[in-house]
C-alpha cells in the first residue's frame, strides 16, 4: 500500500481534486466515528456502517461489470486471510481506540502504521535496516510517549487507548505486508467488498456477545453521521481511492497520508469541541517526521 518513492509528478486537475478529498474524506471520518459513538457503541457502529458500505460497493463495482464472487479456494482463502488484519482487525481495534481516545490522537496513533509497517519488514522478512528507519522509530516512540504521558497525567485518561489504536496500526501493518506478497487472482474491488462483509459479520457477532443491546432512536445527527460514513468513508473514499490508486503519483500518497492525522486533528474542535493539546501537536509532528522518513526517498 505504501511503496518506495520515486519522484513527484504533475497531477491533472482531476487527480488533485480526487487526491484532495480522499484526503478531507478520511481526516474528518475520525472525528466524524467520536460523534457516532456518543449515541451508538463501537462494535454495533463498525458492523452496521461497515456492513452497509460492503453493500454499497458491490452494487457500485458490479454495476461497472467488475465481478463480484470470489472463484474457488484459492480466492476465498485470500479473502479471510488478507481480511483478519487489514479489515478486521484495524477497524474492530481502532473504533475500539477511538472511543477512549480524543479523535484526533487517535488519528495520529492509528497512522504510525508505515512506519511499523517497514519495522516488521526488517524483523520478519529480511528487508533492510536504514538510519532513516531508525529515525522513524524514534520519532514514533517519542510521539507515543508525549501522548501515553499526558494520558497517564489526566485524571480521566485511558493509556489503554493508545495500547488499542497501536494494535490496530500493527494489524494494518501486517496486513499491508501481507497484501505485497499476495498473487492475487480476483479483483482488487472484489476482494475489499468480500473481507468488508465478512469482517462486518464477525464484528456483529462481537457486538452482541460484548456489548449491550443499543437504542435505535438516533438523534437527525446520528442519521447524518451513519450516512457519511457509510456513503462517504466507506463508499465514496474507497472508490475515488480506487480510481486514483493506479495512476496516483507514490510520493503523492505519502503526502496524503502524512496529512489525514492533521486534518482529523484540526477538524476535531469543529466537529466534536475536542481541542488538542501541545502533547498531540509535538506528537503529530513526530508521526510525519517518521513518516516520510520511511516513505520518501531522496532524489
Amino acid at each position: 500500500m505504501f511503496p518506495p518513492l520515486f519522484a513527484m509528478t504533475a497531477l491533472s486537475r482531476r487527480q488533485l481534486i480526487g487526491l484532495l478529498l480522499l484526503t478531507l474524506m478520511w481526516g474528518l471520518n475520525w472525528p466524524v466515528m467520536k460523534l457516532a459513538l456518543r449515541e451508538l457503541s463501537p462494535l454495533y457502529f463498525r458492523a452496521l456502517t461497515m456492513g452497509l458500505g460492503a453493500l454499497a460497493l458491490a452494487w457500485y463495482f458490479g454495476a461497472r461489470g467488475l465481478p463480484m464472487l470470489p472463484r474457488g479456494e484459492r480466492q476465498w482463502r485470500d479473502v479471510v486471510v488478507l481480511g483478519l488484519p487489514n479489515i478486521l482487525g484495524w477497524h474492530a481495534l481502532s473504533i475500539i481506540g477511538v472511543a477512549h481516545l480524543p479523535a484526533g490522537r487517535a488519528a495520529t496513533l492509528g497512522f504510525t502504521m508505515p512506519v511499523w509497517t517497514v519495522l516488521l519488514g526488517v524483523l520478519f522478512y529480511g528487508e533492510r535496516l536504514t538510519g532513516r528507519l531508525v529515525l522513524a522509530v524514534a520519532a514514533v516512540l517519542a510521539g507515543i510517549a508525549l501522548l501515553l504521558g499526558n494520558e497517564l497525567a489526566q485524571l480521566a485518561g485511558s493509556p489503554l487507548g493508545i495500547a488499542w489504536m497501536q494494535g490496530a496500526a500493527l494489524s494494518w501493518a501486517l496486513g499491508t505486508i501481507w497484501m505485497r506478497r499476495a498473487h492475487l487472482t480476483m479483483p482488487a474491488e472484489t476482494l475489499v467488498v468480500w473481507m468488508m462483509v465478512l469482517s462486518a459479520l464477525v464484528i456483529a457477532a462481537l457486538a452482541l456477545w460484548l456489548e449491550p443491546p443499543q437504542n435505535w432512536h438516533f438523534s437527525a445527527v446520528m442519521w447524518v453521521v451513519l450516512v457519511w460514513t457509510v456513503l462517504i468513508n466507506y463508499g465514496a473514499a474507497q472508490v475515488v481511492w480506487f480510481a486514483l490508486a493506479r495512476a496516483l503519483p507514490p510520493a503523492t500518497s505519502a503526502m496524503s497520508v502524512m496529512a489525514v492525522p492533521l486534518i482529523g486533528t484540526l477538524s476535531a474542535p469543529l466537529v466534536i469541541g475536542e481541542w488538542p493539546h501541545w502533547q498531540d501537536m509535538a506528537a503529530m509532528v513526530c508521526v510525519v517526521v517518521a513518516i516520510g522518513a520511511v516513505l520518501l526517498r531522496r532524489d
